[in-house]
């Protein structure tokens, strides 16, 4: 197995060519289905959490949320939550554009793609919505 590319030591080419052939590359992706394929294939399951959480933390920040809060909510570390936060104030603006896409998107009624994962507590509560009365009702789930 070849060892760890340096990122420092390729040439600008070669930065441009692999970086562009991978945005290329995801933006081909059409359905969940297949964005949730490509990264399990590409990523450990430790990389994809790692950047969930990142994406967590750019929510909770953007709710307003003190680091405090979020470093006791996710047990993360100060440092990774100013990472992230420098990312959102002085980055190229997409954790900030996703997460409002997708704020509208489950805002406006739609249901997560999470809560159709058959045993997810999202599919359990609209599968037996009477079990779960008590807890939709604390929620403020709607009843579809």
């Amino acid at each position: 197995m070849p060892g760890k590319v340096k990122y420092h030591q390729l040439s600008e080419n070669e930065k441009k060519k692999y970086l562009g052939e991978f945005y290329s590359m995801v933006s081909l992706l059409k359905s969940r289905e297949e964005v949730k394929n490509f990264f399990k294939d590409l990523l450990t399951l430790s990389e994809i959490v790692m950047i969930s959480r990142r994406i967590q933390i750019a929510k909770m920040l953007l709710g307003g949320m003190t680091h405090d809060e979020i470093r006791r909510r996710l047990k993360v570390g100060f440092t990774t939550i100013a990472q992230v936060e420098r990312w959102l104030s002085s980055g190229f603006g997409g954790y900030k554009n996703i997460i409002e896409k997708y704020n509208d998107k489950y805002a406006k009624g739609e249901s997560d793609p999470e809560d159709r994962v058959p045993f997810s507590s999202g599919w359990m509560r609209k599968k037996y919505p009477a079990h779960y009365l008590l807890v939709n009702m604390l929620l403020g789930k709607k009843k579809k």
